[in-house]
């Protein structure tokens, strides 16, 4: 079967032909070396009264030329239907073994040669497609994080295809729902994915609304959630959490609490063990500060001012213990 391509290299093959024989053409002479009278060079008679022909006979005898060596020119391909669409895609669905309800489709263009599809997917992430052997399956929500973090960047990013399916902007809500599923307790405003961990699975981030937000890791068992706090402490960071909007989360865990009238400006996560994760909150009244442990339900257990509070991980660092009074002087009086 004829490619393109290979149409293309005939076409240049033939071209090259006629203009070979262009110049033994042009030399049709008498056996003693003149010109047949009344004649053109190459062999076709003129009318009476025209010797040789003027310049509009030449140009249009050379267009007729030009047509006679000019292949046929390739038909386009008729416009594929949306059925036929909706079927390719389904097809290469299949083919790349990705579980989708196909709810739309579409055929945006062709890449290295192959066919690409888009396809979105009920309540779910969309795809790109690309019918190469083996097909080719790209997560939109994994092509909108990889463009986002680019741009972040470089505003002028080369970001290359991506899903612009209406129902394909669905990462917030998307993403959301795995984050729920994970056991996030908050309104999820913001979602991306920002990349893979060390074990080489994908990431995600969730912002929540004047809330402490996550990173989301998709485990081959299931979902691993970690609040930003415990990112922070690892020695990250989340582009979606304010730390006003983790000073609001902490507030809500001290009602009820012998620190309930703290005002939080500052919070952060000390660390984790069987019984619980301990926070510090920073107060907005001077020198006033609290350790609080928060068992696994959320619910807080224990809170213990900075004051006395040197021994429980290192201490507060936030609101440091206030300065032992100095000692008396040697026989003074106490």
């Amino acid at each position: 079967m004829l490619t393109r391509k290979t149409l293309a290299l005939l076409a240049m093959a033939v071209a090259a032909a006629f203009m070979a024989a262009e110049p033994a053409m042009a030399q049709t002479r008498t056996g003693g070396g003149g010109r047949v009278p009344g004649a053109q060079p190459n062999g076709e008679r003129v009318l009476p009264g025209r010797i040789g022909g003027d310049q509009n006979d030449r140009d249009a005898e050379a267009a007729r030329r030009r047509d006679r060596q000019r292949p046929e020119q390739a038909q386009p391909a008729p416009a594929k239907t949306p059925e036929q669409i909706r079927a390719e895609t389904q097809t290469q669905l299949t083919a790349a073994n990705v579980t989708c309800e196909l709810t739309e489709a579409s055929n945006p263009g062709v890449i290295a040669e192959a066919q690409v599809y888009e396809a979105a997917c009920n309540n779910s992430e969309g795809y790109i497609l690309i019918a190469s052997t083996p097909v080719q399956a790209f997560s939109c929500i994994e092509l909108a994080g990889t463009a986002a973090i680019a741009r972040s960047r470089d505003p002028n990013a080369d970001v290359g295809q991506q899903c612009l399916l209406p129902a394909n902007q669905n990462g917030v809500t998307v993403i959301g729902n795995w984050a729920r599923s994970a056991g996030a307790n908050c309104t999820i405003d913001e979602a991306m994915a920002i990349g893979k961990s060390d074990a080489n699975n994908m990431v995600y981030e969730v912002g929540c609304t004047g809330a402490d937000g996550y990173w989301l890791e998709k485990l081959a068992t299931g979902w691993d959630l970690k609040p930003c706090l415990q990112i922070n402490l690892m020695g990250g960071s989340c582009r979606f959490t304010t730390p006003q909007e983790q000073a609001e989360w902490f507030k809500a865990k001290l009602t009820g609490t012998d620190a309930a009238a703290c005002e939080v400006t500052q919070v952060r996560m000390m660390g984790s063990n069987a019984n619980g994760s301990f926070y510090e909150a920073k107060c907005a009244a001077e020198g006033e500060g609290y350790i609080a442990r928060v068992n696994n339900e959320g619910v807080t257990q224990q809170i213990y001012p900075c004051a006395t509070a040197q021994r429980i991980g290192g201490g507060c660092t936030l609101t440091p213990a206030p300065a032992a009074a100095p000692a008396p002087a040697a026989g003074g009086r106490a």
